[in-house]
């Protein structure tokens, strides 16, 4: 990095912190810190709902599985859509009727305290896991970059993120989020810019996607009903749904965005306006990532992206071994590099060989998967505890490796942008839950405003530093963005079939209602581990339980306490 690539860096993020402090410092009460006064306009809200869930590993993990697997991970949004009309229809009216500053202040409403407990105690330990990650992402990128010990970064990007969520509450949370999409767009559309005219001159945009769709890199859609393919059509409309409705219904962080409107109908404008962009900007994040893929067929890329792997096994007794593969790897991308461009001329000409250059091309390309998988098995042989898994550095890489100075700077503020607008919503709603379902519910004494407030302050801390500390003890698992979204469905289904019962079962009562929450969370960590169910359909199984559970739980007790007839 060049001093230029710094100066943008640096000066981006010293803007959103400190705009975010100066726009925001100075609340007055609890539901001006926590609701932003519910002032917050549609657009507001849209762009605050979307900041939130398009954290750094949106835009770290996203290219880097479309790199690898193509466009079929778009199918995970597209439940979203249905999910946002079911809330706008549902959720939201009920939440501004009762003016509640959580979601799970209803459930005491509808049910009892303990109820209401449960589900603020499933929100605050897989919201809290999710904070220390979106931290942990941008963290592992500078630290490869510069050499920095991560701990000490984890630290710096927490803190950065604690000093204006803690001054500003959800006004500074909205208000920052709006700079930090812009620059987040702005510099993804500058990439794939670059992307583009950085391939070769005979190769145009439509070129390159002929040459994705041969690679099988823009199938999008999925109509098996392998319940062990993570990505269909059915586990993206059916399951992706329940997490969609669970995450924007029920979860903290988002319910948050919304419930700071000034109204029902800008909190519906919002959710509205963030489901019709949200599918076509991870299409577009998606084809980023596929248009790397094609740069890449057209110039050599290491055996593995990530340095670390790379300077682990090159320092061990597997370093020859593993040269002999690159040098076997770099001959296949020299044959693979001659092949596309025969594959384009035929296209072109219009010639009967395409079929079986493109039959050449699919073979190579499996014996470069299986020169990949031996050169992570002597990486794991010579450090087991490295990881092997280099999705999420393939986007960086290229951006390091291949953009011009300026925007390898830019680039890199769009991923920190990134992780501070959806940690500082997850800090503020930890801190809003924690405060307003556990700690304000269970004092035996009524404070003053000023104590919440406070309060509210010392648990935005308290959150930061708990994910600053998971943050530096977390390791990479599989794929970040696959990660997140695991740990989610754990804890979703379960949280979404206290709220449906809730809105819809209401003959359901609070006792039948948290044992079945309860043994359905036990069930599905227990299915998790099993490794019966590929994660999204998990979000289904809690759902189930729940709701199943809750029933005949309500049947027997109906039962046991029915009245003896003579």
């Amino acid at each position: 990095m060049q001093l230029l690539d710094w100066t943008i860096l640096i000066g981006t993020l010293s803007f959103i912190v400190f705009y975010g402090y100066y726009k925001s410092k100075g609340s007055k009460n609890v539901k001006d810190y926590l609701l932003a006064n519910n002032e917050s306009k549609w657009w507001t809200v849209g762009l605050s709902v979307m900041a939130t869930q398009a954290s750094a590993i949106t835009f770290l993990s996203t290219p880097g599985q479309a790199f690898h697997d193509g466009m079929g991970f778009v199918q995970f949004y597209f439940g979203m859509p249905l999910a946002m009309v079911v809330i706008c229809v549902t959720f939201i009216p009920i939440f501004h009727k009762l003016k509640v500053y959580t979601a799970y202040e209803f459930l005491e409403n509808r049910f009892d305290l303990k109820t209401r407990s449960l589900a603020a105690i499933l929100f605050l330990i897989q919201r809290g896991l999710a904070a220390g990650i979106t931290i942990y992402a941008p963290a592992i990128i500078l630290s490869s970059i510069l050499g920095w010990n991560l701990k000490v970064l984890n630290i710096l990007i927490g803190t950065m993120v604690i000093i204006y969520t803690v001054s500003g509450g959800t006004k500074a949370v909205s208000v920052t989020q709006k700079q930090q999409m812009f620059v987040i767009m702005m510099g993804m559309f500058a990439a794939f810019y670059f992307i583009v005219s950085q391939l070769p001159e005979e190769v145009s945009f439509a070129n390159a996607l002929q040459l994705a769709g041969a690679s099988d890199k823009m199938k999008i859609i999925d109509f098996s009903f392998d319940l062990d393919n993570r990505y269909t059509i059915w586990s993206g409309t059916l399951g992706a749904f329940f997490l969609f409705l669970s995450y924007f219904g029920t979860d903290q962080s988002q319910v948050q965005r919304y419930l700071s409107a000034k109204s029902v109908r800008e909190s519906r404008m919002g959710l509205l306006f963030n489901a019709a962009i949200k599918i076509p900007m991870q299409f577009f994040i998606l084809l980023v990532g596929v248009m790397v893929f094609i740069f890449f067929q057209f110039q050599s890329a290491p055996l593995n992206f990530s340095p670390a792997a790379n300077e682990v096994v090159k320092s061990s007794e597997y370093a020859q071994q593993y040269t002999d593969l690159e040098l076997v790897y770099a001959g296949m991308q020299r044959r693979k590099m001659e092949l596309n461009m025969d594959y384009l001329q035929a296209i072109e000409n219009n010639t009967d060989d395409r079929k079986a250059l493109q039959n050449t091309m699919e073979q190579i390309t499996t014996k470069e998967k299986q020169i990949r998988e031996e050169a992570k098995e002597l990486i794991s042989a010579a450090n087991k505890s490295t990881e092997t898994n280099d999705k999420d550095y393939v986007f960086i890489y290229y951006i390091l490796n291949y953009l011009p100075s300026g925007l390898i700077g830019l680039l890199l503020a769009v991923i920190f942008s990134a992780a501070m607008s959806s940690t500082a919503s997850e800090l503020n709603a930890l801190a809003s839950t924690t405060v307003m379902d556990i700690y304000k519910r269970n004092l035996k004494t009524e404070k003053s405003e000023t104590h919440y407030l406070n309060a509210s302050k010392w648990f935005t801390v308290m959150w930061g530093l708990i994910a600053i500390l998971f943050a530096s003890f977390g390791t990479l698992f599989e794929n970040l963005i696959q990660f997140v979204n695991i740990v989610g469905s754990i804890f979703y289904g379960t949280i979404l079939g206290i709220f449906l019962v809730a809105f819809y079962v209401k003959s359901i009562r609070g006792a039948s209602v948290f044992w079945a929450a309860l043994l359905s969370e036990i069930l599905v960590i227990a299915v998790f581990f099993q490794d019966i169910l590929s994660y999204l359909w998990l979000n289904v199984l809690g759902v189930f339980l729940t709701v199943l559970m809750a029933f005949i739980l309500q049947q027997l007790n109906n039962f046991r306490h029915r009245p003896l007839t003579a």
